[in-house]
């Protein structure tokens, strides 16, 4: 079968947009009446990459993360790019939430995209290279069937479609 046109299935987060949406998410917590005077923040994390939310306590800590999803959501970070623990109590008094992010498709979930494509009946090839997903078509239609069918499932983590070609 001659491989004429292929494309990458990856999932990664645009780090400045993560960036910006935990600084506005930040200066909204700085000016905001009901979080005055209160140990309630939202720390990022570089290496491993992670975000740590602290707050006075429980209902206080779920406005934070709702605050943060509302922000992360205006700049296009999906939520499912990040996998959160539970709360947990501080011996301060305070609670501390936090959420790894996820980047990369893993070995297991790659399998299961890999699944997803073939189950979807086209004449197209899907190999797992790293952390991401080539398909090869012979025609462009399938890989725009292949993106479509992807879109549909729900596989737990963001893709996105690169090197369309």
């Amino acid at each position: 079968m001659p491989k004429d046109h292929s494309l990458d299935i990856v999932s990664k987060v645009n780090p400045q947009e993560l960036r910006n949406a935990v600084q506005m998410a930040q200066k909204e917590i700085q000016t905001r009446f009901d979080f005055r005077g209160s140990s309630a923040g939202i720390l990022m994390e570089e290496k491993p990459p992670a975000l740590k939310l602290t707050a006075d306590h429980l209902m206080q800590l779920k406005s934070v993360v709702d605050l943060l999803q509302d922000k992360l959501g205006r700049r296009g970070v999906s939520l499912k790019s990040f996998v959160w623990k539970e709360p947990e109590q501080l011996p301060a008094g305070g609670t501390k939430q936090q959420a790894d992010l996820q980047q990369g498709i893993s070995s297991e979930k790659g399998r299961e995209i890999v699944k997803a494509v073939k189950g979807l009946g086209l004449k197209v090839d899907a190999k797992i290279e790293g952390d991401s997903v080539r398909v090869y078509a012979k025609q462009i239609d399938d890989l725009q069937t292949v993106m479509q069918g992807l879109k549909d499932k729900d596989l737990g983590i963001p893709l996105q479609f690169e090197n369309y070609r």
